[in-house]
Order: C-alpha cells, then structure tokens, then sequence
C-alpha cells in the first residue's frame, strides 16, 4: 500500500495501530462468548470460553501478539484499551459464578483471575509459546476456577 492510500484510511500510524488493536479484541470477544452462549452452567461457560480463546490465539499469532503483548508496550491510549478489554471480561466471570462453601471470594478475585490470565498469556506469548497455547487449558481452567469451587472441584473438572 503506498503512503498516500494509508493516510487516506488512517490519519495516522498510531489510528492504525488502535484500529488493528481493537478489531482484535473485538473479535476475541466475539469468539469467547459466542462460545459461552453455547454452554449450560457457569463451569461449562467459563471452559468453553478458555477453550475459545486460547484456540483463537493460538489459531491467529499476530493477533494474540498484537492484543496480549503490543498493547502493553503501545503508549498510555493503547494500554488503556488493554485495560478496558480485560476489565470487560469480569463481569462474565463474575455471573453466576458458584459460590465454595467457605462463601464467596472477594469482588476483586474476578479482577484478579482474569488479569492473571491475561498475564500469564501475555509472558506465554513473549517466550514465543502462541502456537501452544491449547495445552495450557488445564492449567488456565484450573487457575480460573479454584477461587469459585475450590481445588478438587476445579481439578476435577
């Protein structure tokens, strides 16, 4: 593409990094709960949109690099919207979510479990490991999970 016919889509480099960014959090979004309105029972929601994900980021490297580790180096707008995409995910954490018999754990477990996944696969993707990102579901579910059934319950499922 010549310069000319960028600039007459973006008016700027940085316009063009925040569209590609959010066209792939847009469709990361699209994916995790497309695969979520297909499973009965938080449990089932919360590992289909884990198996989701990770299938989606393995399947598309740039993008997960692009959504996982460019957002955090991009400058202060882009982590922003790095921030705005994770936090966006709470909430569907957080619904319905069981509560273990010692009660329920604190709202910022929800923050909590799903900045750590986030983080965990931004350092996975560092060390090159996109392409494996399937295999870490065991451990990513299991992460997830414990905080809400406890670990037996969580490593069982």
């Amino acid at each position: 593409m010549s310069k000319s016919d960028f600039y007459k889509h973006f008016e700027s480099k940085d316009a063009c990094f925040i569209a590609a960014y959010d066209a792939a959090v847009e469709e990361i979004r699209e994916s995790v709960l497309a695969a979520c309105a297909e499973a009965d029972g938080w449990a089932e929601r919360v590992m289909a949109a884990l198996a989701s994900l990770l299938a989606l980021l393995a399947s598309e490297p740039a993008q997960a690099r692009l959504a996982l580790v460019e957002g955090l180096r991009a400058g202060r707008g882009i982590y922003d919207r790095y921030q705005e995409a994770v936090q966006g995910f709470v909430p569907y954490l957080r619904d319905g979510a069981p509560a273990p018999p010692e009660g329920r754990p604190p709202e910022a477990t929800d923050e909590a479990v799903v900045g750590g996944i986030a983080s965990l696969l931004a350092r996975r993707a560092l060390a090159g490991e996109i392409e494996r990102f399937e295999r870490f579901l065991p451990e990513v579910a299991e992460f997830a999970l414990t905080p809400y059934m406890g670990t037996a319950e969580a490593r069982r499922i």
